[in-house]
């Protein structure tokens, strides 16, 4: 028998009705949270066409973008007016979003029957509007899509300004009847996965007044960094893939000519063009002027957690206000791995941030993180205040390729030749045995919990023998541990048959949703940061170059953010190897490589700095097992959409 748990929101709302009506005012009280007193049922649906200004599809007119919402019908009726919350997406048609891939459904008039996901069922009737905008190019928008640039931004900042008096809306795609947002205070908090998440960043990077918050769920922080890492090329094809596979079938009629800019604009080279610095957010942070609560999966193999760390870093360096939730999954929404903890907290940070509820969420915990499956733990601030960066150095050990970790300068050489059927998880499993295709090295066994809390940095020296060569670096926390099987599919979730249920419903829009349960395994390591590189970009993160064979070659690898805690009795690791197949494309050589670890280091976060990692390598030493260790699956085949996984 299904269990399908009822959340009575009518009941509540009456109730809360009533005791506004009938409970006299407290002198001095202010309100701490928005509670469900209007009605779903009877709130107002509809659908307005937003001039971008652009013209993208080159049809002589301004392009106008779809944006449906959902909001309370009594505020307006009693002359009050509403805050917003705003997903803008390319998938409400073609591709879905959340768990069970909704889309948007409409009636036979055209009005939005279904929106996507619970935040209409759940804040509608607390109040907020909810809209949902389709971006230019898909569904019922115009114009074309241009993977993060100019035109997807400016599709969700001309509904900002919209509702903010600024733009222009109108009643119909090609009409000339006028739209006004008069319901809306134009108080704005823009949230959305993946994609989604993204447009939310690079709206806030604009610096548009009305947006005051986002919460950016595995989004993006910059577009090169989606498809490469300083040269090494993440898939095997560019963003033109994702724009015709986001398109409308009208949009990919017209947008020819903006395709080919597209491939124009990003070379497989690798090599950093004006198409990238236009579609890199980080540049722009300091101009972030919204709050922004950040939601990461830590082993996210699609929105590699590289995004969230150097979006972070910005935002701290210029006084963001800022909340953080980092995840044991992959690619998965908070609603499908914490989701009553998330529920009462989404609502809580946006009742503070658009309705200025003084509730007390700025005053808890800055970072949420998950140390094991359902276990989290909090930090008052992230990283630590005590978090410094450590160099950590390889030194040679007893067998070929197999080394130790520590605080002295190594000497000597280590060889490994590239093999692209070879994975990070191949590389860790044999972590205390000879190979030839990596570098592992190992610090002793910990006599305490060693803490790394940020992102590192990865410097290598390597004299390769053909003109061209990618390298690999991973940090590996050595023991067994029961973790989420992120590179199972559903990455660390898995779903149920039961339903929890998040606002009222109506007959097209259910808020009724599929629980899901953490999916774990046990493991003897963990690979908890990675990163990547083109040996040709030694000398500019920007533009590679063919190698000499025989010439050595500095270059630093940026390893993904984390917060990961190595226990007492495990042993941490760093791997140095070639390609890490599914995750980076091979070079076009087979190249060996010569690592000079007097030159080769790691730069890491750790809570305590040397000192701690001192004294949890204080024990003795280690004899290296002759064991294969067992972890999780090979990576999955990468995703070219930033989307995948649970949505």
């Amino acid at each position: 028998m299904r269990l399908i748990t009822w959340r009575s929101l009518a009941t509540a709302a009456t109730a809360a009705l009533m005791a506004t009506l009938l409970t006299p005012a407290v002198a001095h009280s202010a309100p701490r949270e928005s509670t469900p007193v209007y009605s779903y049922d009877n709130a107002v649906r509809e659908s307005v066409w937003v001039d971008t200004g652009l013209d993208g599809d080159s049809d002589g007119r301004t392009d106008r973008v779809a944006v449906d919402i959902v909001r309370p019908s009594e505020p307006a009726q009693q002359g009050r007016k509403v805050p917003v919350i705003m997903d803008a997406s390319p998938y409400y048609s073609c591709c879905g979003r959340g768990n069970e891939s909704q889309r948007k459904t409409y009636d036979a008039d055209g009005n939005v029957v279904q929106m996507p996901l619970y935040y209409d069922n759940y804040f509608v009737p607390r109040g907020y509007a909810f809209v949902a905008v389709d971006l230019a190019g898909t569904n019922r928008s115009d114009g074309c899509v241009d993977v993060g640039g100019r035109s997807d931004v400016q599709s969700a900042k001309a509904v900002v300004d919209w509702l903010n008096g600024r733009g222009t809306g109108y009643t119909s795609r090609t009409g000339d009847t006028k739209a006004k947002a008069g319901w809306t205070n134009g108080r704005t908090g823009m949230i959305g996965k993946s994609y989604d998440g993204t447009i939310a960043n690079g709206v806030a990077a604009t610096g548009v007044e009305g947006l005051e918050t986002i919460v950016p769920i595995a989004a993006i922080s910059s577009w090169y960094d989606y498809y490469f890492a300083k040269g090494a090329p993440l898939y095997d094809s560019g963003p033109e893939w994702l724009s015709d596979y986001v398109e409308s079938p009208d949009a990919r009629a017209r947008c020819a000519a903006v395709q080919q800019k597209i491939v124009d604009g990003a070379p497989r080279t690798g090599d950093w063009t004006t198409f990238w610095t236009e579609r890199d957010y980080v540049k722009d942070v300091r101009k972030v002027d919204a709050s922004v609560f950040v939601i990461h999966g830590m082993q996210d193999l699609n929105v590699r957690p590289k995004h969230f760390g150097q979006w972070w870093d910005g935002l701290a360096k210029n006084g963001v206000d800022r909340k953080i939730w980092l995840s044991q999954t992959g690619h998965v929404d908070p609603f499908d791995f914490r989701r009553a903890a998330w529920a009462d907290t989404l609502h809580r940070w946006f009742d503070h941030e658009l309705l200025g509820y003084d509730n007390g969420v700025d005053d808890e915990p800055m970072a949420d993180m998950e140390r094991a499956p359902d276990q989290w733990a909090t930090s008052t601030v992230w990283p630590p205040r005590s978090t410094d960066t450590v160099k950590l150095r390889p030194a040679k050990g007893e067998q070929a390729g197999v080394g130790t970790l520590g605080l002295r300068t190594g000497k000597g050489t280590e060889t490994f030749t590239e093999d692209p059927g070879q994975d990070e998880t191949d590389w860790a499993a044999e972590i205390d045995r000879s190979t030839s295709a990596k570098a592992g090295f190992t610090s002793r066994p910990l006599t305490r919990d060693v803490r790394l809390s940020g992102s590192s940095k990865v410097t290598v020296t390597a004299t390769p023998t053909t003109t061209s060569a990618h390298l690999s670096a991973v940090l590996v926390d050595l023991g067994p541990d029961t973790i989420r099987d992120y590179a199972a599919a559903g990455e660390g979730i898995t779903t149920l048959t039961e339903r929890t249920c998040w606002g009222p419903s109506t007959t097209g829009d259910s808020s009724c949703f599929r629980e899901t349960a953490a999916r774990t395994t046990d493991v003897e390591y963990t690979v908890f940061s990675r990163g990547w590189a083109d040996l040709g970009n030694h000398s500019s993160a920007t533009q590679g170059e063919p190698l000499t064979p025989g010439k050595a070659y500095t270059i630093t690898l940026d390893l993904h953010a984390s917060d990961h805690v190595v226990p007492k009795g495990h042993r941490l690791a760093l791997i140095v190897a070639g390609t890490d197949q599914g995750l980076i494309d091979p070079p076009s050589t087979t190249p060996t490589l010569t690592l000079d670890l007097s030159r080769t280091s790691a730069a890491v976060p750790l809570v305590g700095g040397s000192a701690a990692f001192a004294r949890a390598t204080s024990g003795s030493s280690y004899i290296t097992p002759d064991a294969i260790l067992d972890g999780v699956g090979e990576p999955r085949a990468t995703h070219r959409v930033p989307e995948g996984g649970a949505g």
